[in-house]
């Protein structure tokens, strides 16, 4: 019975195939809902070859970078790993300015490489609102159309990164973006939703919770067992998700026109989101005496690897606006970095030491 039931398979498959109905196999790096920021701001970090090797020991098949580097770009060439790169805020008036400069820097650090499977370029990261704002729309176009230039449209999309505080508003259906973001963002968010590419948002609980003294740990570390804000219908018990639907409800509020009516719903822009930074530290402290932080708190590993193994364990499950959406997400850190400037904290984002070993264990799907 086995012979013929392998037979029987084996006969459908095939018919499956003439027929065309047979859908491609999934990219596994595309079905994996987390990755990790590979940082490099540090003088003792092992070289990108090991990194790599790492990498896919620990089964993440989802990698930031938060610039071009040469070194690090051929080690993960034909991985497997897919990469999300930032074109670094320094190089954002050029490539506004000059469409010229976008096909090179497309050529140089995307076409130069083609054995990364590269998934989505960020253009700027943060810079909204502020005094290159105003670059960010402009240089997005010029990169995006270079990408379609190249004949990589289909493959890589081309977004920009934004910090939760670009948004206002409470609970989370009532998010907006703030009045000095409105500018900026609306246009954006227009272009992304015409181009079908997702806004990317770094969301950090952790710093939601020392700046706020209302906001428990429990709350903060997914591990509250009751619902904390009651929104209508929808109802939460992590803070990551209220961040993430107070920025998915202000996308919501941007009109788009001639969008597409999808689900019978109006021209509101129903962009995904991905979250290219969220992570907690698990050294140093907040001294409650700083300007932003309104409690004392000592980060701890135990905290820490709460917090990042909920994550990882969470967002493929979406959200309450959106459930069943994954939020793709990449974890901060990949390595503590000791050349990072500000408050320790900063130089203890890390999964890993820079020997490679881990401050604490994280498994990912």
């Amino acid at each position: 019975m086995a012979g013929l039931r392998g037979s029987l398979y084996f006969t459908m498959l095939v018919t499956l195939v003439l027929l065309g109905l047979l859908s491609a196999a999934p990219n596994v790096a595309e079905a994996q809902a987390v990755g990790v920021c590979y940082g490099m701001n540090g003088n003792d970090l092992p070289q990108p070859s090991a990194v790599v090797g790492l990498l896919q020991s620990k089964n993440i098949r989802k990698v930031r970078l938060f610039e071009p580097n040469r070194a690090a770009l051929q080690a993960l060439g034909s991985s497997g790993i897919e990469v999300n790169l930032a074109v670094p805020n320094t190089e954002l008036q050029n490539i506004a300015n000059d469409p010229s400069t976008a096909g090179s820097w497309v050529a140089t650090n995307i076409q130069a490489y083609p054995a990364v499977t590269f998934g989505s370029i960020t253009v700027g990261s943060e810079l909204i609102p502020g005094d290159q704002a105003h670059l960010v729309l402009p240089a997005m176009q010029n990169i995006y159309n270079s990408i379609q230039g190249a004949g990589l449209g289909a493959q890589i999309k081309v977004s920009t990164v934004v910090s939760t505080s670009v948004t206002t508003g409470f609970p989370p259906s009532a998010g907006v973006f703030t009045p000095e973001a409105m500018p900026f963002m609306v246009p954006i968010v227009q272009f992304l939703a015409r181009t079908g590419a997702p806004l990317m948002v770094t969301v950090y609980p952790y710093f939601a919770y020392v700046q706020n003294d209302v906001i428990g740990l429990d709350y903060a570390l997914f591990t509250a067992n009751y619902d904390v804000v009651t929104d209508g219908d929808l109802r939460y018990r992590n803070l990551f998700d209220a961040m993430v639907d107070t920025v998915y409800s202000a996308n919501e509020k941007v009109d788009v026109p001639g969008l597409q009516r999808v689900d019978g719903l109006d021209s509101a822009a129903r962009i995904p989101i991905k979250v290219t930074e969220s992570g907690w530290p698990s050294r140093g402290s907040s001294s409650g005496s700083a300007a932003a932080d309104a409690k004392v708190y000592e980060a701890t590993v135990s905290d820490a690897s709460t917090y990042n193994q909920n994550l990882v364990n969470h967002v493929a499950q979406g959200t309450p606006k959106r459930p069943g959406t994954s939020v793709d997400t990449y974890v901060f850190a990949l390595f503590n970095e000791n050349l990072k400037p500000g408050a320790e904290i900063e130089r203890n984002f890390g999964l890993f030491y820079p020997n490679m070993q881990p401050v604490y264990n994280i498994n990912f799907p």
